[in-house]
C-alpha cells in the first residue's frame, strides 16, 4: 500500500463515476480502480454499479479470492472520510391495500364459485332432459 494515506470526502470519490475514472470505496479504503476496468471478470458495468456509495458489501458478497484481495493494494490510493459518507436510509414500505391483480372484489369471486357448480349442474339436467328418449 501507499504510505501516504490521503483522505477522501466520500462527495469527492463519487465523481468518479465512469470508465475512464473510476473510484471505490471498500472497507473504509479508496481505490482508483480506473486500469482495472477493462481486466475485471464481471466487467466494467459491476464496477460502475458500485460508484457513488460504499462498496463493501458489494465486493464481500461475491466471495473474492485472496489473490483478487491481494490484487486491490496496487489500486489503493487512500482512505475514506467516514464522517462524509451517508448514512443508509431504511427502507419503509408504503402503506397499501393488498394486491389483487385482477381487481375483482372477493364477495364476486366467493358468489361464482358457488353459482358457476350450479348453473353446470342445471345445463348438465337440461342437456339430459331434451336428449333422452320419449
Amino acid at each position: 500500500m501507499a504510505s501516504d494515506r490521503k483522505i477522501h470526502a466520500f462527495e469527492e470519490v463519487a465523481k468518479h463515476n465512469k470508465t475512464k475514472d473510476c473510484w471505490l470505496i471498500i472497507s473504509g479504503k479508496v481505490y482508483d480502480v480506473t486500469p482495472f476496468m477493462d481486466d475485471h471478470p464481471g466487467g466494467d458495468e459491476v464496477l460502475l454499479s458500485a460508484t457513488g456509495k460504499d462498496a463493501t458489501n458489494d465486493f464481500e458478497d461475491v466471495g473474492h479470492s485472496d489473490s483478487a484481495r491481494e490484487m486491490m493494494d496496487k489500486y489503493y490510493i487512500g482512505e475514506i472520510d467516514m464522517s462524509t459518507v451517508p448514512l443508509k436510509r431504511a427502507y419503509i414500505p408504503s402503506e397499501q391495500t393488498a394486491y389483487n391483480p385482477d381487481k375483482t372484489p372477493e364477495f364476486i369471486i366467493k358468489i361464482l364459485q358457488f353459482l358457476v357448480p350450479i348453473l353446470i349442474l342445471g345445463l348438465a339436467f337440461t342437456v339430459r332432459h331434451y336428449t333422452k328418449e320419449q
